[in-house]
């Protein structure tokens, strides 16, 4: 591939947009797979009734303006590998785009160790041991040894991971997702009470309203926002095949549509059954799939399923991490044919895997599950994880919306495959939307949610606030310390580099 921007020139337009290599429904489920995660469920059903506040604000304010600004950016630079990082180095720059897609890499790093602990939560369910997902030093064990194992496969190439991934997302995600739905009817038609609505009756007062709306005291009482608007994320990681549909200004939406109505169902389904089966009180953020499972089936007289499902899932957690180990990284590396990495941070393998980067991840990763072994509370050590994989997160995407915003007024006439509808007033409204919204939970993010026995709030907001400063600042640094002789990298190492 060549670099289709250099600085603030407009970008060559796709000339695929008319190939249809990805029908509406591929692209659908492509999405679909990019986003659910069984790990956001216990996040939404902690909310009760008032999760259907925040999957609303997540859906309308988060999911849809990502998606068709995305797409369009993703038309605008269909010839490029760069992803974000040309996105945002088009209208503000160099420094800007690596800053980009240092920070769509450096969140997935965090994000690690908090998918990671669902997985040996589960874990936990199949060695019959339940109470050990709430011990800190196994979680973050299990945390280090998956991520290791995850990167050995890695390093081997891609055609390994792949398998692993699919095979993976269906039995690890899918079935157990679907399961979870079913059971939550099963229970219900069974004549168990649902629990969220035996606590929000508890919580009534005397008027006997259920809560629809969050009772907002202080920012943080919605700190969880933030949480649940990243379980939305993703979208724009295949908005950038819109330009391979037959019909792209016609079909980008109807798959957009298409994707909104089942990613939404799936998680307003998926957590309504859990928190219709698991008290709000016990849920667990790190393993609130199996409790429900746990319940249930043995609810059911069908207890021997619980191991089988633990595995399952703990499988899908894995292949999760899989399938996004390489892709980020491998954007990452894209920066070095313009300099933006030292030698040693471009190096690939026989393999053509970017081998410095992946151990550098390996070594952050470590670093941060080893949260686990020093906060008493596992629930907390993953909220707060969470906690810096958003604000790094939601940066990103201002930058996205503030680079389309700008990209229209700048080169209004360069082709698009696909343009976010209404002109240039249509533009304003969907990107201007989506950064207020992402600007909200942004600062929603540092602090420290009234759900969680989070210990000194002071603490909290300071690690939370040294993770940003720390993870943004460097690429700034790393930039600072640029030589010319860094843009010979890719050169050096072809064919290994650009494999």
């Amino acid at each position: 591939m060549t670099d289709t921007t250099q600085n603030n020139k407009a970008p060559a337009a796709s000339g695929a947009s008319a190939t249809g290599r990805i029908s509406v429904i591929g692209l659908t489920l492509m999405t679909v797979a990019a986003v659910v995660s069984l790990r956001g469920l216990p996040l939404m059903a902690d909310e009760g009734t008032t999760l259907l506040f925040y999957i609303g604000f997540a859906s309308l304010i988060f999911l849809i303006p990502a998606a068709l600004v995305a797409a369009e950016l993703g038309g605008m630079f269909a010839h490029s590998t760069g992803g974000v990082y040309e996105w945002i180095k088009a209208p503000f720059g160099a420094r800007a785009g690596f800053v980009a897609i240092w920070l769509q890499w450096i969140q997935n790093v965090v994000w690690y160790p908090t998918v990671l602990a669902f997985a040996a939560a589960s874990l936990a369910y199949v060695i019959g041991r339940p109470s050990l997902a709430d011990d800190g030093v196994y979680t973050g064990t299990v945390i280090i040894a998956a991520y290791w194992f995850a990167t050995g496969i890695a390093l081997t190439g891609t055609s390994a991971a792949a398998r692993f991934t699919s095979i993976g997302f269906v039995l690890g995600t899918v079935v157990p997702g679907l399961l979870i739905i079913a059971l939550g009817a099963a229970w219900i038609a069974d004549g168990n009470a649902m629990a969220f609505l035996a606590d929000a009756g508890a919580n009534a007062g005397s008027h006997g309203h259920v809560r629809l709306f969050p009772h907002i005291t202080s920012l943080s009482s919605i700190a969880f926002l933030g949480g649940i608007v990243l379980l939305f994320a993703g979208v724009e990681v295949h908005a950038v095949h819109a330009n391979e549909l037959k019909n792209p200004a016609k079909d980008f939406p109807k798959a957009i549509l298409l994707s909104v109505v089942i990613i939404v169902g799936l998680f307003l389904l998926g957590s309504l059954a859990l928190a219709s089966i698991v008290p709000a009180d016990k849920i667990a953020l790190d393993q609130g799939p199996m409790q429900a499972f746990d319940i249930a089936l043995k609810g059911f007289n069908l207890g021997w399923m619980v191991p089988v499902l633990a595995l399952l899932i703990a499988l899908g957690a894995l292949a999760g991490v899989m399938s996004w180990i390489t892709g980020p990284s491998r954007g990452l590396l894209r920066t070095a044919r313009d300099g933006e990495l030292p030698p040693f941070l471009a190096k690939t393998n026989k393999n053509g895997v970017q081998v410095v980067i992946l151990i550098t991840q390996g070594l952050i990763v470590t670093v941060l599950a080893s949260l686990y072994f020093f906060l008493k509370n596992v629930s907390v050590a993953f909220f707060l994880l969470s906690a810096m994989t958003i604000t790094l997160y939601l940066v990103m995407y201002m930058m996205m919306y503030a680079a389309a915003i700008r990209l229209r007024i700048t080169h209004p006439e360069t082709p698009r495959s696909y343009r976010v509808p209404g002109g240039m007033a249509g533009m304003m409204i969907v990107a201007g939307i989506g950064f207020a919204g992402v600007a909200f939970a942004f600062v929603t993010s540092f602090f420290p949610p009234s759900q969680l026995p989070v210990g000194s709030p002071a603490t909290y907001v300071a690690v939370v606030a040294t993770g940003f400063v720390v993870f943004i600042g460097l690429p700034i640094l790393i930039h600072s310390m640029k030589r010319p002789s860094w843009v010979k990298i890719e050169d050096d190492q072809q064919p290994g580099s650009s494999s």
